[in-house]
């Protein structure tokens, strides 16, 4: 890490030839980045320390400041409300009726919210604060990593939206600042504490499904019309960042629940991928479509903006394999795909629920699914599924990811997802972008345990330890 990124451009030849790259220049900004990309996959660093694994200090009561409350993170502030030994301390917006609107979900006594309003860079007050234990950020992408580093740095555990980055360089930035302050960075991936992908998380860490040989994930969501919706995304930044990147710009969703089954960087690691985009069919019609009725759009008329479907494939250190898809403008059924198959059988859910096979000749009938489902559901979901599901965020998922993240840092408990997750699963991104730009050619994933992936251990999702954090809300008076 101690390389200069301008000296490196300059001896590999990479700045003064990227023109040349094929498929460069295509996508704007991001194309300008690209050789950057290359540049990162080849860092080397010293891991400082060991964040895997790490039992940070016991907080009894989480103080919680909120940066980002325009959609994800209002409903967080809500969720996590109920949680018992939390207080929310603080909530920010850079649109104070948002800001205002947030603090008014939340539902239970003891806690003092303050607002920050006054600017783009009022969250830094909350940083620094002495009384704040971890920072909530649901920003849009490009605040995430500066807003993680910033309150790192002045001593807060970080919960982070997806992705946490969106360049390589910057996941970099993540897992050194973690390792020199000590402090979580942890990416809500909430589709990690689903019912079925925790259910096959505890089969596959007590061998139903054999050894793990490939694994299948996706976002395949249609969510062409709320991209062009002003009212619902601020600065219309997600349809901005479709219009300047060309890849799988949102692979957690899908990458998450099967990078815990696999144990990745913890007994497994990323080798390479590569990555394929189509043309876009759907945003760009839409976008000459929207200018001729209000000149609003004026701005996106005429841009190439990603294709309809990404498929990226990964090969792991071990031989096993992942795909990975990504879609949110084509008229198809919600899927995160979430397939797991293994030497003595095989799962999958989406676009049809949950199933379960153990031979070429079908999936297993419904009773005996039911009997699977007694075995093998994790104490977590016994515990605390329920409920979530009263408390509701995505059918219960978000609560039990909120819930699951205050338990462990009220009890000095491993997180589920640590930052060399959050780095990984992120880079993806900009790591397809690279590949797509390169007719589909294969690139080095970093790996940002620094082998330490070799001896890591995975962290026991199921609540053998802690478990203790209540509820202040029952399903019946929610």
């Amino acid at each position: 890490m101690k390389n200069n990124r301008r000296d490196f451009l300059k001896l590999t030849g990479l700045a003064a030839g990227a023109a040349l790259m094929p498929g460069y220049g295509a996508y704007g900004q991001s194309a300008s980045q690209l050789p950057q990309v290359l540049h990162a996959t080849r860092m080397k660093h010293t891991q400082r320390f060991n964040m895997c694994g790490y039992a940070a200090p016991k907080i009894p009561t989480v103080r919680i400041g909120f940066v980002g409350v325009g959609n994800r993170g209002s409903a967080a502030v809500e969720r996590v409300s109920y949680i018992e030994g939390v207080q929310i301390k603080a909530v920010c917006d850079v649109r104070p009726e948002k800001a205002a609107a947030a603090k008014a979900r939340i539902k239970t006594p003891g806690h003092d919210a303050r607002l920050y309003t006054a600017g783009p860079n009022d969250w830094k007050k909350i940083c620094e604060r002495d009384d704040i234990d971890l920072l909530y950020i649901a920003t849009h992408w490009a605040l995430h990593t500066p807003i993680a580093l910033y309150a790192m740095e002045h001593g807060k555990h970080v919960a982070v939206e997806i992705p946490a980055a969106t360049t390589v360089e910057d996941c970099w930035k993540l897992v050194a600042t973690s390792e020199k302050t000590k402090r979580h960075c942890v990416m809500l991936e909430n589709c990690c504490y689903d019912f079925f992908e925790l259910l096959t998380l505890n089969m596959a860490r007590q061998g139903f499904f054999g050894e793990i040989v490939h694994a299948e994930g996706a976002y395949i969501h249609d969510i062409l019309e709320s991209m062009f919706d002003r009212g619902k995304r601020y600065d219309l930044w997600r349809l901005r960042e479709n219009a300047r990147r060309n890849g799988n710009l949102y692979p957690t969703h899908g990458l998450g629940p099967v990078c815990q089954v696999m144990n990745i960087n913890r007994g497994d690691a990323m080798d390479y991928l590569t990555s394929m985009s189509g043309d876009d069919f759907m945003m760009g019609p839409m976008a000459a479509r929207l200018t001729a009725e209000d000149e609003f759009y004026q701005p996106f008329a005429g841009k190439r903006f990603r294709g309809n479907m990404n498929t990226t494939a990964i090969r792991t250190k071990k031989g096993r394999t992942i795909m990975l898809q990504h879609d949110v403008t084509s008229p198809r059924p919600y899927s995160r795909i979430h397939l797991v198959s293994g030497t003595k059988a095989t799962a999958q859910k989406y676009p049809l629920p949950g199933r379960i096979a153990t031979s070429h000749e079908g999936w297993l009938p419904e009773d005996e699914m039911k009997k699977l489902e007694e075995k093998y559901t994790p104490a977590i979901t016994r515990k605390i599924g329920e409920l979530a599901k009263a408390i509701g965020g995505h059918g219960g998922m978000d609560f039990m990811m909120d819930w699951r993240l205050i338990d462990c840092l009220r009890n000095g408990l491993p997180v589920d997802m640590d930052v060399y997750d959050a780095a990984l699963w992120s880079a993806i991104g900009p790591l397809s972008e690279w590949s797509v730009a390169n007719r589909s050619n294969s690139i080095s994933v970093p790996d940002f345990t620094a082998g330490a992936w070799q001896k890591n251990l995975p962290v026991d999702i199921s609540l053998q330890q802690g478990g203790t954090t209540g509820v202040n809300v029952s399903p019946s008076n929610k």
